[in-house]
């Protein structure tokens, strides 16, 4: 299938990061489009025209359509370009990293993320993501923390018994799980514990490959 693709994106935003890596992983050709989130681009007009949710990534084909949320992104991209799928052949594949990914989103991702936008000063105003305007709660940054903590410990232990996160294959879920690391290490100064060694050892062969510099 040839596709003119463009991924409108910011480098700063770990959900970019996500679908940068999976292109890159797929070797999937797409046109990077530059959103500026210091600036304040994402509240544009001409980008709400894009995603009148206001936020990166969103991925735009040929035909001029618009998909936002990286699972749909990855989900289309599954579709479209059906050979070394990271999403899984067979319907019990897909449904148990599909179940993965999720928990890596919810119980990993999702937790950095409230944790941020709540305790970051330059987020004031804007502790959900979107379009709409929301106050930071001061009480769930320390719960987001405890969160993030309980997501090294799940994840330790399923790295424990599995090579990969999902089974004994690389997937869009270890993809979720390396970045949620990265902005938990990067943003909040939590990396994963030293004695978690099943995760260290996880990490540094996953974080490894070509497509994790995206």
């Amino acid at each position: 299938m040839s596709e003119v693709l463009k991924l409108h994106q910011s480098n700063a935003s770990p959900n970019s990061r996500r679908v940068r890596i999976y292109l890159s992983e797929r070797g999937i050709p797409a046109e990077l489009v530059p959103v500026d989130l210091g600036s304040k681009e994402q509240f544009s007009d001409a980008y709400a025209m894009i995603n009148p949710r206001k936020v990166v990534p969103t991925l735009v084909l040929e035909d001029g359509t618009a998909i936002g949320e990286v699972p749909a992104i990855q989900r289309y991209l599954e579709e479209a370009f059906p050979a070394h799928q990271l999403g899984g052949t067979t319907p019990k594949e897909k449904a148990l990293i599909g179940m993965w990914d999720r928990r890596m989103e919810l119980e990993g991702f999702a937790a950095v993320m409230e944790t941020v936008r709540n305790a970051a000063s330059g987020l004031a105003g804007r502790a959900i993501s979107g379009p709409h305007f929301y106050e930071q709660i001061p009480a769930l940054v320390e719960r987001g923390k405890e969160r993030v903590r309980d997501f090294y410990a799940d994840l330790e232990q399923r790295l424990a018994a599995n090579n990969f996160v999902a089974g004994n294959t690389f997937s869009i879920a270890d993809i979720t799980a390396v970045v949620t690391v990265d902005f938990a290490t990067k943003a909040l100064s939590i990396a994963i514990p030293g004695e978690n060694e099943a995760t260290h050892r996880w990490y540094a062969a996953v974080s490894a490959r070509p497509s994790f510099s995206a």
